[in-house]
C-alpha cells in the first residue's frame, strides 16, 4: 500500500511539483454511464481513517455500488496536502472496485491549488482515472461574484487562466468549488458536476460517498465491496 508516514512539507512539495507535469486536462467523457463519489471519514486524534467509493448510474445518479475500506496513517491534515493523507486510503478502495467507473468526483480540490495538485489531481494521476474536485471551500484563486439562482456559475481564475467553477447549487446557498482533477477538461468539469446536482447543496456523488464513510466509521456498514440491491438502496 502507498504510504505517505513521515513525509515532510519540503518532500511533499517536491512531489506535488513533479506529479503536475503529468495531469492531463482533455477529455475523453462522451459516454458516461458510471460516475463515482470519494470521500474519507475519521474519528478526531486517531490515526484510523474510513475510505469510500459509491457508484452511481449517470446520469440518473442510482446507486450501483460501493467499496469501503479503513487504513492507518499518522500524515496530519495541512491544507494544500490532504492528498497525502486521503489518497493511500482511497486507492485501497478503488482496488476493490471490478468494474472502475468512467470518472471520479472527489471531495477536495484538482487544480484550483497553489501547485495544481489537489487531491483530485493527486488521486487522478495514480489511480489513471479521469477526475473531477468539488469542494465545499475555496483554496486557490478568484472568481466574480455570481447570481442568486441555483445553476449560477462563475469561472475561478488563476494567473488569469479558468482553472474551475463556483457553482450555486440552491438559491442563496454557498457555492461548491469545482476543477478537473485528471483526464478532465476545465469545461466538461463544471458540465459533469452540474448534472449530478439534486436537492442538495453537495452534488450526489460526493454526498453518498460521505453519507456511506460515516456509516462505515460507525460501524453500520462493513468493509469491502458491496453492490447495491435492484432499487439501488444500500439498506
Amino acid at each position: 500500500m502507498l504510504n505517505y508516514d513521515g513525509i515532510s512539507i519540503t518532500e511533499a512539495t517536491a512531489i506535488q511539483n513533479e506529479m503536475r507535469k503529468d495531469i492531463i486536462l482533455e477529455s475523453n467523457l462522451t459516454n458516461i454511464k458510471t460516475i463515482a463519489g470519494a470521500d474519507i471519514s475519521h474519528n478526531k486524534n486517531t490515526t484510523t481513517v474510513y475510505a469510500g467509493i459509491v457508484v452511481l448510474q449517470f446520469p440518473e445518479m442510482v446507486v450501483q455500488s460501493y467499496s469501503l475500506v479503513a487504513a492507518e496513517t499518522t500524515v496530519p491534515y495541512i491544507s494544500g496536502y490532504l492528498g497525502f493523507r486521503e489518497t493511500p486510503a482511497l486507492l485501497k478502495a478503488w482496488e476493490q472496485l471490478p468494474q472502475k467507473p468512467d470518472v471520479v468526483v472527489l471531495d477536495g480540490q484538482g487544480i484550483t491549488h497553489p501547485r495544481r495538485m489537489g487531491i483530485a489531481s493527486h488521486f487522478g494521476l495514480l489511480a489513471n482515472c479521469a477526475t473531477i474536485g468539488c469542494a465545499k471551500n475555496m483554496l486557490f484563486g478568484k472568481y466574480p461574484n455570481l447570481n442568486l439562482q441555483k445553476g449560477s456559475n462563475s469561472p475561478i481564475y488563476i494567473n488569469n487562466d479558468v482553472a474551475g467553477y463556483a457553482l450555486r447549487t440552491k438559491d442563496s446557498v454557498k457555492p461548491v468549488f469545482i476543477s478537473p482533477g485528471h483526464k478532465v477538461s476545465v469545461a466538461d468539469s463544471l458540465t459533469v458536476i452540474s448534472q449530478c446536482i439534486a436537492k442538495h447543496r453537495i452534488p450526489e456523488p460526493t454526498r453518498m460517498a460521505h453519507e456511506k464513510v460515516n456509516l462505515f466509521r460507525t460501524g453500520k456498514l462493513n468493509t469491502g465491496f458491496h453492490k447495491a440491491d435492484v432499487q439501488g438502496s444500500l439498506f
